[in-house]
């Protein structure tokens, strides 16, 4: 793993990258960004962004701030502020954030959730929309074509 530093307009910015030919099994946590390029198996926490690069594979549950998939990620996703899953990302898990992004072309199985109802409030009702009554599931005749198949005329032979 090497720790990365660039300068930003608010000062420094730690990312730490594990590299595509790195794997990490068993449990990682950090107080920093995490750049995935390689393999990470097991469980991971972090306090700040985890980002999963195209040529990235987590497999493992995931507690983070905010997650970028643009890789593979097994597990489920546990964020406090937002998960993105770009056209090249793909997922199997649940997801679990207040805000979820998953884009045109991204592929994911699984469910979201996206909070909790307040103690003591209820979810807010939706609109009922009118529908169409239903009708029998029985083909209706056509309206054009010639008169047998408008079923007016009929012949029975004996």
């Amino acid at each position: 793993m090497a720790t990365v530093k660039e300068l930003s307009p608010g000062g420094t910015v730690d990312n730490t990258v594990v590299g595509q030919s790195i794997l990490i099994s068993g449990r990682l946590t950090g107080d920093e960004d995490l750049t995935v390029r390689g393999r990470v198996e097991g469980e991971l926490t972090l306090s700040r962004t985890l980002i999963v690069e195209p040529t990235g594979v987590v497999k493992a549950n995931v507690a983070v701030k905010n997650a970028i998939i643009s890789g593979v990620v097994v597990g489920n996703i546990n964020a406090t502020e937002s998960v993105e899953l770009t056209r090249e990302g793909r997922m199997v898990g649940d997801i679990h954030a207040p805000r979820v992004i998953i884009v045109d072309g991204a592929s994911f199985r699984g469910r979201v959730d996206m909070g909790d109802v307040e103690p003591g409030r209820l979810p807010a009702e939706r609109p009922t929309v009118a529908r169409p009554p239903m009708t029998s599931a029985r083909p209706t005749a056509p309206t054009g074509g010639c008169a047998a198949s408008r079923g007016a005329a009929r012949t029975t032979r004996r």
